[in-house]
Formats: structure tokens, C-alpha cells, sequence
């Protein structure tokens, strides 16, 4: 049973002219359809000390790992850099030692290398980290983005205590014990400390992405609205941005996506099982009994039948559904331990990218008959269920009604980032002359852990910020032309940077 996984490969080549036009007379030459554009403004906002806070995003997490060329064009940086037009001064940034990514605590490698494109897919830098945790250069830092932080984690005095990478679980972030100021600082504290007249704040992501990187497993619990700061979502928020603005500081805020959209939930297809007749049929010849089962039981009205047809399992060649656990059916094993809480997938349940590597693997080493994903169901871990996906949404929803109440009650500029990536996903979104869209490896604005954006991604998403800074505070980054254009920046980095 060999390809289990065969996902296709699409690519696409663009063909771009350059139409060059003149016009003269005998006495001068002179542009044409002269624009007058204004000088660049900075309203009322004062970019003099700007600093960013947040997590990935800001930092400028892509290609799974955090590297020199992906921190210059972070969204922050890219902020920075138009900022500094405007009267705007230096932005420090935790510059990572090289372009490979990873981390090392003690010469031991925590994390590894960035992804590239191979031509057949991502893969690993062939290169070993070289940025040490241990004696780092002590911050704080304009640019306070630590991957991974949630929201309570920018209020936790041992968040940058390297001690504490070592409990179980960890309760510090490698990334920030590298950049805080102090093993007791905390993100907030840091970027306080430097008296900003401007900030950003992007945070809340993780609070629930990494209950979806489990598939909702369990293992990383969705942040509550409700409770103190440092543990509920609208408390810990609200005492953030009440901290940042307490100097007269102004800013900006972005909201939540749905992270579900992202590629890293939507790439995999549910019938990621390709089969011919013949395995088909002897997976069947398997399968029966337990189908005979699920008729009978129904039959008793153990479980009604509309639940014992979604249990059955069917195959036939061709493409076919992966065979995935669902823990909201009704638990049989009582009756019998064989008759577990599977199913195939439909269209509706979510197999996130790292199952790609997988399905198709072996469960018991040498056993053909335990094909993961097709003879044994895969585990929660690596499937998000449309109760899970809900539970994802709602506490998105709730924590984007905390995120615009907030940013209303303090006059800050604001920017629905979560429409904004729905129209990724409906029907992508222009950027000069280039479409973006949420396609995985070739769709412009995703990197290839199909979580974070790409350089220009970032640049796109920087000038919405700009945009959105100019409509609150009276600045005229977009009128007076300083955009960021996107020819200016890649989609993918070549594996020697």
C-alpha cells in the first residue's frame, strides 16, 4: 500500500510585460498625467519611540522558525522603516545569530532550522542553529514579539527566566529569556520601560492556535474570556493596552483571524487516501464485521441508525476518506473494546498539515494491515472536529469583541484583521499587481508552515496597518505614496541566504 499520501504539486508561472512610454517635443520633456502628491504626515501620532508587542506575527516568525532575513521584514520592521519617514527613530530588534532558525540552550539544539522550498515541497535548512539562548544581549527591545507568547504570558514575571525552561511543563518562552532585560521581566514591563509614544499590539492567536495544533486534543486549553489577568483573555488584554496607553502613548490594534482558515488546517484534503480496487476490497473484507456490528446495535437502538452509517467504514478505489477518531460518538467499547469511536472523514472536519508525514505510516513496524490513517483511525491529535472548529470560533469571537472594545474606549487605530483573511480565503486579495491568496506554498501570502505570512505577506499586511493609522490619527502614509510595494519582497527564501 505504498503512496497513501500523494498530494499534488501545483505550479504556476506568471508572464509580466514592462510598457515603456515617452513623450517629448523640441523644447522639454515632461511626465505624463503629473501627479501632485503630498508630503508625507504624521497627523497626530508621534512614531519617535515606537514599539511592537505581540507574538510570531510581530517577530516575524515564517518558514517555522524565527531567522535574521524574516525579522528585517517583519511586520513591525516594515512599520518601523515607513515610521521613521515621519519622524520616527531606531527600532532594536533580537537579531538572531543567522538565517538558518532554531534555537540552542547550553550548544543543544531546541529548535530546529526554517523550512525551504525543494521543488517537490518544504524541507529543512542542512544547516545547524547557531543562535544561543544563553548569554544573549539582554533587551528590551523595540520590537517585543515573542513567538508563542499568549496573552497572559506579556503579564508573567518568570516568562524570560531560563530556569524555568527547565520545569515541567516549561513555564518560560526560549525566545524571550533570550531578549528580556531580566529572568524576572516581563514582555509588558519591557516594552514599558521604554517610554513608547507609539505602539502595535497583534496578540491572541496563540490562545487559541495551540489548541488546534493538538486538534483540539486537550493538551492546550483555549485561553477563557472570563478570569484575572494573566489567565482570562479580556482582563490580561485590557490590563495590556491600559498599561501601553497610560503614558499618552497612541496605536494600533489588530484583531484575531480564523485560524482555521489558515493553510495549515485547509490543505490536507479529508479523502487523502488513494486506493486501488483491489485493497479496497480487501480493506472491506476487514471491515465488515465491525459495519455488521454498528446495523445491529442500531437495530436494538443502542445508536440510531444515522450514527451507525456514519461509522461504517467503506472504501473503494479511487480517492477515500482518512479513518479518523471522533470522540463526540457514542462510546461502544463497553460492548465491545474493538467497536472504538471511528469514522471516515467528511468535508467538514479539518486534517492539519503535520498529519501529511503521517497517514500512510505504519502503526505496528512491519504490519500491513495498520496503515495509520486507513486500517487504524488517526488519533484526535491530528484532526480538528467541527465541535472543536466551533469551539475555536467562539472564543475567537468573543476575544475580537474585547480587542474593538478596547481600541474604541482608547481611540486606537484598529484593523479587522480577521476579514481581512476571510477575503484571502473567498476570493484573495490584490497587492499591486499580484493576487494573494490562502493556497499553501504558491499563494503569495502564507510561508510554508502555512501559519505565518511570507515577506510580502507581511507587506501587505503592514500597509493595512498603515492605512489604518492614517484614517485614525490624520497621517498620509497612503496618500503621499509610502506604501510598501510588493515587488519589492519574496514569497519564498532560497536555502543559502
Amino acid at each position: 500500500m505504498k503512496n497513501i499520501l500523494n498530494i499534488k504539486t501545483l505550479f504556476y508561472v506568471a508572464t509580466f510585460s514592462l510598457v515603456f512610454t515617452s513623450c517629448t517635443n523640441d523644447d522639454y520633456q515632461k511626465p505624463i498625467n503629473p501627479v501632485n502628491v503630498p508630503a508625507l504626515t504624521a497627523g497626530t501620532a508621534d512614531f519617535s519611540n515606537y514599539v511592537a508587542v505581540g507574538n510570531s506575527l510581530t517577530a516575524g516568525f515564517a518558514d517555522g522558525a524565527l531567522f535574521m532575513k524574516a525579522q528585517e521584514n517583519s511586520i513591525t520592521n516594515l512599520l518601523a522603516n515607513k515610521f521613521a519617514m515621519a519622524g520616527g527613530g531606531a527600532f532594536t530588534q533580537p537579531m538572531m545569530a543567522d538565517n538558518v532558525g532554531g534555537l540552542l540552550l547550553g550548544g543543544t539544539m531546541i529548535q530546529g532550522p526554517r523550512l525551504y522550498f525543494n521543488g517537490a515541497g518544504p524541507a529543512p535548512v542542512n544547516a545547524m542553529p547557531t543562535t544561543e539562548i544563553i548569554g544573549s544581549t539582554p533587551g528590551p527591545y523595540n520590537n517585543m514579539g515573542v513567538p508563542g507568547a499568549k496573552v497572559g504570558h506579556l503579564l508573567y514575571n518568570g516568562y524570560g527566566n531560563v530556569a524555568n525552561l527547565l520545569t515541567n511543563p516549561p513555564t518560560a518562552n526560549p525566545y524571550f529569556v533570550r531578549m528580556a532585560s531580566s529572568p524576572t521581566a516581563t514582555v509588558l514591563g519591557d516594552a514599558m520601560a521604554q517610554a513608547p509614544t507609539f505602539f502595535s499590539l497583534w496578540i491572541g492567536a496563540n490562545d487559541v492556535l495551540g489548541y488546534a495544533l493538538s486538534g483540539g486534543d486537550g493538551t492546550n486549553p483555549i485561553t477563557p474570556s472570563a478570569g484575572p489577568p494573566g489567565f482570562g483573555f479580556d482582563q490580561s488584554y485590557g490590563a495590556i493596552v491600559t498599561t501601553l496607553t497610560s503614558g499618552g502613548a497612541k496605536g494600533v490594534v489588530l484583531n484575531i483571524p480564523y485560524i482555521t482558515s489558515l493553510p495549515y488546517f485547509t490543505t490536507i484534503p479529508y479523502d487523502a487516501v488513494p486506493l486501488d480496487a483491489a485493497t479496497a476490497t480487501q480493506l472491506n473484507t476487514g471491515f465488515a464485521s465491525y459495519n455488521t456490528a454498528l446495523d445491529y446495535l442500531a437495530s436494538i437502538s443502542v445508536i440510531p441508525q444515522a450514527e451507525a452509517d456514519m461509522r461504517k467504514v467503506v472504501y473503494a478505489a479511487g480517492q477515500n476518506p482518512v479513518l479518523i477518531m471522533d470522540e463526540t460518538l457514542t462510546d461502544l467499547t463497553g460492548i465491545n473494546p474493538a467497536l472504538v469511536s471511528m469514522r471516515p472523514a467528511t468535508a467538514n472536519d479539518l486534517i492539519i498539515l503535520s498529519a501529511k508525514s503521517f497517514i500512510g505510516t505504519l502503526a505496528v513496524p512491519g504490519n500491513p494491515a495498520t496503515v495509520n490513517g486507513v486500517a487504524v483511525p488517526l488519533a484526535d491529535k491530528w484532526v480538528l472536529l467541527p465541535s472543536e472548529q466551533q469551539e475555536i470560533a467562539t472564543a475567537i469571537d468573543a476575544y475580537n469583541v474585547t480587542i474593538k472594545n478596547m481600541a474604541d474606549a482608547n481611540g486606537l487605530a484598529f484593523v479587522d484583521a480577521n476579514q481581512l483573511m476571510q477575503t484571502v480565503g473567498s476570493t484573495g486579495v490584490s497587492f499591486d499587481s499580484f493576487t494573494m491568496t490562502d493556497q499553501y506554498i504558491f499563494g503569495g501570502l502564507f510561508s510554508l508552515d502555512g501559519i505565518h505570512p511570507t515577506a510580502r505577506g507581511n507587506a501587505f499586511i503592514s500597509n493595512e496597518i498603515l492605512k489604518a493609522i492614517d484614517a485614525t490619527y490624520g497621517s498620509n502614509f497612503e496618500a503621499s505614496q509610502n506604501l510598501n510595494k510588493a515587488a519589492d519582497f519574496v514569497t519564498q527564501y532560497p536555502a543559502n541566504l
